[in-house]
């Protein structure tokens, strides 16, 4: 298996990862062909130097997994930049093999090698199995996150 940056031809398979799940299928429109939207996004991620969207590759080049890294940097902690992992996604068929671990190693290394002090993450609290997991892993809930959706 190999991680890369993710390309405009990995989009409809990373689409199709974030839609299969309870919570993505309300939020998402995946349907082929994707909705133009998907794809300026896409543009817009892929042009911005402190955005990294993922992909993990099987040998034969299937796509069984996603997550965006963002690097915010800002003026606290000494000017420090801290990494955001979002849109971890693992190929159903795929679940359960230690995949997710995988990723996560390799998304704090990265984090690492970009020289954030941290890496943080957002869950849905209708997600207890994923609070679990990241606390497994090590991540501490720390802060109450707060949203305002428009």
């Amino acid at each position: 298996m190999k991680f890369r940056k993710a390309n405009r031809a990995d989009v409809f398979d990373i689409v199709k990862m974030i839609a299969n799940d309870k919570l993505g299928q309300l939020r998402e429109d995946f349907q082929s062909p994707l909705p133009a939207q998907y794809y300026t996004a896409f543009e817009n991620i892929n042009n911005d130097s402190n955005q990294e969207l993922i992909v993990l590759e099987t040998e034969n080049g299937s796509i069984i997994g996603t997550m965006q890294l963002s690097f915010i940097q800002y003026l606290t902690y000494q000017g420090g930049i801290r990494a955001q992992i979002e849109g971890v996604r693992i190929k159903e068929d795929q679940r359960g093999k230690g995949i997710g671990e995988k990723m996560f190693r390799w998304a704090i290394e990265r984090a690492k090698e970009r020289k954030a002090h941290l890496i943080q993450l957002t869950t849905d609290k209708k997600r207890p199995e994923a609070l679990k997991f990241y606390e497994k892993l090590g991540f501490k809930a720390s802060h109450e996150g707060m949203k305002l959706h428009f």
